[in-house]
């Protein structure tokens, strides 16, 4: 439901930081999330004129440009950032519907800033903004200085409407097209579970310019929000039943705004997204990974890597890292147990360049895999990697505060562990994002507040792929029962 269109006073002055701290709008993991109500269209206006106010500082440039997700809401937020923009004499240059990566590519390559309206995977009821620099995402250093930015603002007296520049589709459509040759998945049945998805009418373009048989499903015209980390039971069931009727060798999806994918091999199992990102990198020969703690310890356990750094959850922690790793290592990227895959370097694919992309991509770590498929299974790949097994889940409406009193609890009292069921002996905690739990019998548990709604968390390692899920649902269900 689009908010009700809200402006101030229109002889009223105001300033971007005043209207963005009474907005109870923040940042999460990556980008400012809140709830669509939230949103309003001078706050919308405020995050964009701070937003490139500050990226005035350190680049020229005099147009920004803006794409959107299918969520009701976005279209009239992209509006507001539009007219927003017009006060201080920047062009906007609006480019639609199509997945963050895309409009993330096509302006770096411009060189200038974009935004992006987008809630990614977070209920209905959110929206949210990312910000790129023209180099790519923007740093945890970059949003505090643009929660600190006072820009004058007029009122918004009406919103623009806003026309269609196809560019940035062609030029993402391109980037994943070009490095493989045109028969690269020719006789192979690729499923795209549409959805939502931001990127719903790009992703069977490029497979079918890859020479691919694409069978379109599960489209919807209402805003489905895919979480790529705790896929729904009822997801997990369409992947079997359409890997088993159109016989796919592979069924592909993404989240909301198309910066996390999903990949299910030919028997209808959806691939962990640490476990494509480990395939992806040893493709792309990588010798250098920045990745969040909550990723599987396959990635060390693979002898894959050169170096890896472990950071906390969200794609600018695992950015922060590559000005480091570039330094020292020619081959750069990170990845995330979402999936989203962040290309640092310019890597050599069948002897054509790949540029850096560095920010959350979703199709390119799924082509890079499904080249493959001439010579062997998904699930062949797979089961060479070593067997770690991992599972997540979360408690939807949780606070952060109750989150974080449960973490505070198991950290003062070992009684707590107990509460949640957790009777093995503890060799370990870290307490890099959240608590993370090492027992004795390998087990992991990571328990963390979500960046992005009031969600707690479950992440669980294990040798056994039913264990990790056995123990996901039992922590979540004593957190539930014993933190009020």
């Amino acid at each position: 439901m689009i908010q009700e269109t809200k402006f101030f006073n229109e002889h009223e002055m105001n300033s971007s930081k005043s209207i963005i701290q009474k907005s109870g709008i923040s940042f999460g993991t990556s980008g400012a999330r809140g709830l669509v109500s939230d949103f309003t269209p001078e706050v919308c206006a405020a995050f964009a004129l701070s937003f490139t106010r500050v990226m005035q500082r350190f680049y020229k440039f005099n147009r920004v440009a803006i794409a959107i997700d299918n969520r009701p809401s976005s279209y009239q937020m992209a509006q507001a950032i539009s007219g927003g923009l017009e006060q201080i004499n920047v062009e906007s240059e609006f480019y639609g519907v199509i997945p963050t990566p895309a409009l993330a590519y096509f302006a770096m390559q411009e060189n200038i800033p974009c935004i992006m309206v987008t809630g990614s995977h977070i209920p209905f009821d959110r929206n949210g903004l990312k910000f790129y620099r023209p180099e790519g995402e923007i740093t945890k250093a970059d949003e505090s200085l643009i929660l600190c930015e006072d820009v004058p603002m007029k009122a918004l007296n009406s919103l623009p409407k806003l026309n269609v520049l196809p560019e940035a589709k062609y030029a993402y459509i391109m980037r994943n097209v070009t490095p493989f040759s045109k028969n690269t998945l020719t006789g192979k049945r690729i499923g795209i579970y549409e959805h939502s998805s931001a990127g719903r009418d790009i992703y069977r373009e490029i497979f079918e310019q890859l020479g691919a048989e694409v069978i379109s499903l599960g489209r919807s015209d209402m805003f489905i929000p895919i979480d790529t980390e705790a896929v729904s039971e009822l997801d997990k069931e369409k992947a079997l039943d359409w890997v088993r009727e159109y016989n796919l060798d592979a069924l592909f999806s993404t989240d909301g705004d198309g910066d996390r994918p999903l990949l299910s091999d030919e028997k209808g199992e959806w691939l962990k997204g640490d476990t494509l990102g480990i395939l992806c990198s040893k493709l792309l020969k990588i010798k250098a990974i920045s990745t969040p703690i909550s990723c599987n310890t396959a990635i060390e356990r693979s002898g894959v890597f050169e170096i890896v750094i472990r950071t906390k959850i969200g794609s600018p922690y695992v950015i922060a890292e590559f000005d480091k790793l570039t330094r020292d290592y020619c081959s750069v990227a990170g990845f995330e147990a979402n999936g989203g895959y962040l290309l640092a370097s310019e890597v050599e694919f069948n002897q054509t360049k790949i540029k850096p992309l560095p920010t959350r991509d979703a199709v390119l770590p799924a082509i890079i895999v499904l080249s493959q498929l001439f010579d062997e299974s998904l699930s062949s790949l797979v089961s060479k990697l070593p067997h770690r097994f991992t599972s997540s889940d979360r408690i939807k409406n949780f606070s952060r505060e109750r989150s974080s009193k449960l973490i505070e609890n198991i950290k003062q009292s070992s009684s707590w562990l107990e509460k949640l069921g957790l009777n093995e002996t503890l060799l370990s905690l870290e307490h890099t994002d959240g608590i993370r739990m090492t027992f004795e019998n390998d087990l992991i548990v990571h328990l963390r507040p979500s960046g992005n709604a009031p969600e707690l968390r479950c992440y669980v390692e294990s040798d056994n792929q039913n264990e990790a899920n056995f123990y996901v649902q039992k922590v979540l269900n004593n957190a539930t029962r014993f933190c009020v």
